[in-house]
Protein backbone atom coordinates (compact mmCIF):
# COMPACT_ATOMS: atom_id res chain seq x y z
CA UNK A 1 0.00 0.00 0.00
CA UNK A 2 1.38 3.42 -0.90
CA UNK A 3 0.62 6.68 0.33
CA UNK A 4 1.71 9.82 -1.65
CA UNK A 5 2.85 8.21 -4.90
CA UNK A 6 0.60 9.38 -8.02
CA UNK A 7 -0.49 6.02 -9.51
CA UNK A 8 -1.66 6.66 -13.06
CA UNK A 9 -4.05 4.41 -14.91
CA UNK A 10 -3.42 1.41 -11.78
CA UNK A 11 -5.19 3.22 -8.62
CA UNK A 12 -7.54 -0.06 -8.87
CA UNK A 13 -4.67 -1.87 -7.27
CA UNK A 14 -3.92 -0.08 -4.18
CA UNK A 15 -6.63 -0.73 -1.88
CA UNK A 16 -7.80 -2.75 1.07
CA UNK A 17 -8.61 -6.33 0.71
CA UNK A 18 -12.40 -7.49 -0.31
CA UNK A 19 -13.36 -3.52 -0.70
CA UNK A 20 -10.34 -1.89 -3.72
CA UNK A 21 -8.88 -4.91 -4.26
CA UNK A 22 -8.70 -8.59 -4.05
CA UNK A 23 -6.36 -10.43 -1.41
CA UNK A 24 -3.21 -11.76 -2.49
CA UNK A 25 -3.68 -15.63 -2.17
CA UNK A 26 -1.26 -18.01 -0.16
CA UNK A 27 2.46 -18.77 -1.59
CA UNK A 28 1.84 -15.68 -4.18
CA UNK A 29 2.72 -12.33 -3.91
CA UNK A 30 1.88 -8.83 -6.08
CA UNK A 31 4.26 -6.79 -7.66
CA UNK A 32 3.51 -2.87 -8.46
CA UNK A 33 4.66 -1.23 -11.78
CA UNK A 34 4.31 2.39 -12.11
CA UNK A 35 6.33 5.00 -13.43
CA UNK A 36 7.50 7.43 -10.97
CA UNK A 37 8.98 10.31 -12.77
CA UNK A 38 9.94 12.73 -10.41
CA UNK A 39 8.25 11.21 -7.12
CA UNK A 40 10.74 10.11 -3.75
CA UNK A 41 9.88 7.43 -1.29
CA UNK A 42 10.93 7.17 1.61
CA UNK A 43 10.33 4.68 4.65
CA UNK A 44 10.70 4.60 8.42
CA UNK A 45 10.58 2.85 11.73
CA UNK A 46 9.44 3.53 15.34
CA UNK A 47 11.37 2.24 18.00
Amino acid sequence: HWHGFFQRNNSWADGVAFVTQCPIAPNNSFLYTFPTGSQAAHSGTTA
